[in-house]
């Protein structure tokens, strides 16, 4: 038989309530120390575990004073256990979704320390946080007293019914885990695909690639497609690409000169202009005699796809006005069209006169 509730008891218990309380701000004053001394280190994962523990660490000390309460006061067994399970099952849903956080966290901060840029692949976030929360779930059903075997078999037969009304889903999921795998696309990568969209890829999920194209527009493509389809990834292996430039000189101009110009021309711009490529080696090829010029090939070098248009723009201003400086002409298109007019017989000439004298008339 239990005692009877004595004033003592409650003041154990509102002592050890208010000490749990104040342990739990004291904890969260001092979490937010660490986090502004850990967002001043490089690493980007202590920042997510110590934000993490912000949310953790406090209602942990509530709880357990509020478990020292419990023990305090003269409850019966049964309400004793009812009250600690229902304790240890808050613990374990806080500790569950810190932890979902934290390797949530480590998982996104991985991905951007491995492709450099702000956006991830979110898919292998999600997919860590759907399997630590399940993981978490299943624990606490133990914990309470639940048996999990039957609920792991009927996910067992119910995978099966699932599977096969997700299939273009499911596609989707292993295509992203598959593309990511094999290292084709990362995100930052800028691609072309055959059907014509191209753009910065911008994150991989479980469904979709999506695809921000130069004019700042998202493109939604399904990862089974992309899988599937011929692809040109301008990023890998390196990021630095060459392009061309067709140009074209009269046929009186020195050649040699042509080519001297036209390669300081290049460096020039190369030094200059930023997204260029600085140890570019100027290249000038002559290819062809046309109908009005000789045609020619300038090979540049830049960063990356988006430069490009830059680059040309400002190698094209240039040349221009550096042939306009040196006297080097491009000749527009000429052709010459000589008309043949057919001669008419003499005889035949005064009948049609008088032929259109009387339709006058």
């Amino acid at each position: 038989m239990n005692r009877a509730l004595t004033l003592h008891d409650l003041i154990v218990a509102g002592i050890a309530v208010a000490a749990g309380i104040a342990a739990g701000l004291l904890l969260r004053a001092t979490l937010r120390w660490l986090s502004d001394r850990a967002r001043r280190t490089r690493w980007s994962g202590d920042d997510v575990i110590v934000d993490a523990l912000r949310t953790l660490a406090p209602w942990a000390a509530i709880a357990a004073g509020a478990a020292v309460a419990a023990t305090a006061l003269p409850l019966t067994a049964r309400v004793g256990h009812n009250v600690n399970m229902t304790l240890t099952a808050l613990l374990i849903l806080a500790a569950t979704l810190t932890a979902a956080r934290v390797i949530t966290g480590l998982v996104r901060s991985l991905a951007q320390s491995r492709s450099g840029v702000a956006g991830s692949a979110s898919i292998f976030v999600n997919i860590t946080r759907v399997v630590v929360l399940a993981m978490g779930f299943l624990v606490m059903l133990q914990t309470l007293g639940v048996s999990i075997a039957p609920l792991l078999t009927a996910l067992g037969v119910g995978g099966l019914a699932v599977a096969l009304a997700l299939q273009d889903t499911l596609a989707n999921l292993f295509a992203g885990v598959h593309i990511l795998a094999a290292k084709t696309v990362q995100p930052a990568d800028y691609i072309r695909l055959s059907s014509g969209e191209e753009g910065y890829v911008e994150d991989i999920n479980w469904r979709n690639t999506v695809v921000r194209n130069l004019s700042n527009n998202l493109v939604i493509i399904p990862n089974a497609q992309l899988a599937g389809t011929n692809m040109t990834n301008y990023s890998r292996p390196e990021q630095q690409l060459s392009i061309t430039v067709q140009v074209g000189v009269g046929y009186d101009s020195d050649l040699e000169h042509v080519e001297q110009v036209t390669s300081e021309v290049v460096e020039e711009v190369m030094t200059d202009i930023t997204g260029a490529v600085p140890d570019h080696e100027p290249a000038v090829r002559f290819h062809t005699f046309g109908d009005s010029r000789i045609g020619f090939t300038v090979i540049l070098g830049v960063g990356e796809f988006s430069d490009q248009y830059r680059i040309k723009h400002e190698f094209i201003k240039r040349l221009h006005q550096r042939y306009r400086a040196e006297g080097i002409s491009v000749p527009a298109p000429k052709r010459t069209v000589t008309v043949h007019q057919a001669e008419l017989p003499t005889a035949a000439i005064p009948q049609q006169r008088g032929a259109a004298t009387d339709s006058v008339r």
